[in-house]
């Protein structure tokens, strides 16, 4: 009927319970709560459509918050990714700290390899940089099996050694 202190009343009785079912189907704050605002005023605007029918006016409310969420959700979904979405998504690439650090660490790296024998640091780059098994190594550098584990234990013991240095 448009009574203002019933309607306050109502929002006291009712706001936690239906910010909490549109928080739920959004799982975000800032939305679920324009959402609740969204579904007061259309309670506001649409009271006379309530009809008692055996169901509780709190379940009118209810199917109200929940159909409206959903809308709001479904929106979501459909929007195309544009500049509003580019501010929440990370960027994958590393950023100018992270690769000045890479860049020192690969030095420092470059240098330990260049430490070993040569032989020892193209095994150690074959076998941990593209993936050749011990075999195809053995192979390669013409050194039993069991030679080019011990090469390959040793090689990582000695960069561990120089790169903690």
């Amino acid at each position: 009927m448009g009574e203002r202190s019933a309607f306050g009343d109502l929002y006291a009785g009712t706001s936690a319970k239906l910010f909490g079912i549109c928080l739920r189907v959004l799982d975000d704050r800032a939305e679920a709560e324009e959402v609740a605002q969204e579904v007061y005023v259309k309670i506001w605007r649409h009271a006379d459509r309530y009809r008692v029918n055996g169901l509780s006016p709190m379940t009118w409310l209810i199917t109200i918050a929940r159909n409206t969420a959903i809308d709001r959700l479904r929106r979501r979904r459909e929007a195309q990714p544009g500049l509003d979405v580019a501010e929440t998504l990370a960027d994958p690439a590393p950023g100018p700290e992270a690769m000045a650090v890479q860049g020192g660490e690969r030095a420092h790296l470059a240098a330990c390899l260049g430490e070993l024998n040569a032989n020892r640091a193209e095994a150690v780059r074959r076998a941990y940089l593209l993936g050749e098994t011990y075999a195809d190594l053995a192979a390669r550098f013409d050194v039993p099996l069991n030679t080019m584990r011990t090469w390959l234990r040793r090689s990582l013991l000695q960069l561990k050694e120089c790169l903690t240095r």
